[in-house]
């Protein structure tokens, strides 16, 4: 099953110029579980996803609402030259396909 279809939402957006924030939000305590569990949103995978070094990569569990988020500074300031996304908004991607 995709990770797009165990969330409610799966978000990213800048947390100022220099960093960016991705968060998702699961449907169900369940579903929150079966994440975690897999093991499949880890620093290690997420710095294979993003080509971000694993220590600037900053994994925050939140299970009392079913959420994760995580956090790591932006590959290219944003609007500055070769800036592809200036808010950010569509960097979570790589993660709805996400096999879990």
């Amino acid at each position: 099953m995709k990770l797009g279809d165990l969330a409610k939402l799966i978000r990213s957006k800048n947390a100022g110029p220099f960093m960016l924030t991705i968060d998702i939000i699961l449907k169900s305590k369940e579903h929150y579980e079966r994440v975690i569990n897999s093991n499949k949103i880890t620093k290690e995978s997420i710095s294979e996803l993003y080509g971000i070094e694993k220590g600037e990569i900053h994994l925050i569990h939140c299970p009392e609402i079913n959420a994760i988020k995580i956090s790591f500074g932006r590959l290219v300031t944003s609007g500055s030259f070769g800036d592809t996304d200036v808010f950010g908004g569509q960097q979570h991607g790589p993660l709805v396909n996400l096999n879990i």
